[in-house]
């Protein structure tokens, strides 16, 4: 099974930020190690995704950012990290242990932390519980945030002086911060709509969409259906109303279906992932898709879902990505942004 790259956090963002907290920390002869640690630690986390399965499909969503994303296991990971490349490469070039140790752990720090301010779900709290943390205040890739950090880095590297850092530092937060008060203002536009249309939402939530931070996609549920649309956020707020789909029932969706079977408990499974934006595709009947991505925010065509089979309910769901033409979408997108 191939693992789809839209459930990773853009590896250059995660390595990057990774480089940029010890590297704050470093003098001008440890600094390029810090880098490295940092680089490196900041990345391991997604080693998860080599959990998986060729009978069970579901089973890499099930453990990416889970365990190896959890808050408890950081100095774990991070200490594994740092100790192997103290033996590799570190006590060759006469950095301590203790030191190398210290950039690792910082490094994998970042990691969760920053995955848990995109859209996808982290798993904070693994072992205590297993609630996926996801407060949406930036798009998985965002050029305009990574950018910034990288050249960061990058004269930091040239120069060996930590301020570089330190204002790369200071842009996470600012733009995090961004991010906040635009998620926000998206989530009362939201209401604005639901409001508009008679609806009192039961939940609502807002999401950025692909690579920005000024349009996002807003679902709220009102009555057994999700209703999404799109937000422009800036000095002139624009909405973009999409549609509807009703929630998933099982009972009514597929009454043919065995509750205690195998495909039943991976509806669930689906479900927890997802956090519960789930329904029936509206073009192919026997799969269920996750609601929360679409390449246009306003539209209901899903980046994945799983595909029941009724002949075979003791077998696992099938895993399907449907991306869409990008050349096709991204004028749609482009036009909320720019228009």
């Amino acid at each position: 099974m191939r693992v789809s790259r839209d459930l990773i956090m853009d590896p250059v963002t995660q390595g990057t930020v990774g480089a940029i907290l010890p590297q704050g920390f470093a003098n001008r002869k440890t600094l390029i190690w810090a880098t490295v640690c940092g680089l490196l630690g900041g990345m391991a986390p997604d080693l998860d995704v080599l959990i998986r399965s060729e009978d069970d499909p579901l089973l890499f969503l099930e453990y990416h950012r889970q365990f190896t994303h959890s808050l408890i296991f950081i100095p774990i990971g991070g200490s594994f990290v740092g100790l192997l490349l103290f033996l590799l490469v570190g006590q060759r070039q006469g950095y301590s242990l203790k030191t190398t140790l210290i950039f690792s752990n910082l490094g994998y720090a970042t990691h969760a932390l920053l995955d848990s301010c995109t859209t996808y779900g982290t798993v904070l709290l693994w072992p205590f519980s297993d609630m996926r943390f996801a407060w949406n205040l930036i798009s998985i890739i965002d050029p305009l945030f990574t950018v910034p950090i990288l050249m960061a880095v990058f004269f930091g590297i040239l120069t060996r002086q930590a301020r570089y850092s330190q204002w790369g530092l200071a842009w996470v937060i600012l733009y995090l911060s961004l991010g906040f008060f635009q998620h926000r203002a998206a989530i009362q536009l939201g209401e604005k709509i639901a409001f508009s249309r008679g609806h009192s939402p039961i939940t609502i939530d807002a999401k950025p969409s692909f690579a920005n931070i000024i349009v996002w996609k807003v679902i709220y549920e009102f009555e057994g259906h999700y209703y999404v649309d799109a937000v422009r956020v800036g000095l002139k707020p624009t909405i973009y109303e999409g549609a509807s789909i009703r929630k998933l029932d099982i009972s009514i969706d597929f009454p043919w279906l065995d509750q205690a079977s195998v495909q039943a408990a991976d509806i669930e499974r689906f479900r927890w992932f997802s956090r519960g934006y789930v329904a029936r595709d509206p073009h192919f009947p026997n799969r269920v898709v996750d609601i929360r991505y679409s390449l246009v925010p306003n539209e209901i065509n899903s980046l994945w879902s799983i595909e029941l089979s009724p002949s075979n309910q003791n077998d696992h769901v099938s895993y399907i990505t449907q991306r869409g033409s990008v050349d096709d979408n991204w004028p749609k997108l482009r036009k909320m942004l720019f228009d």
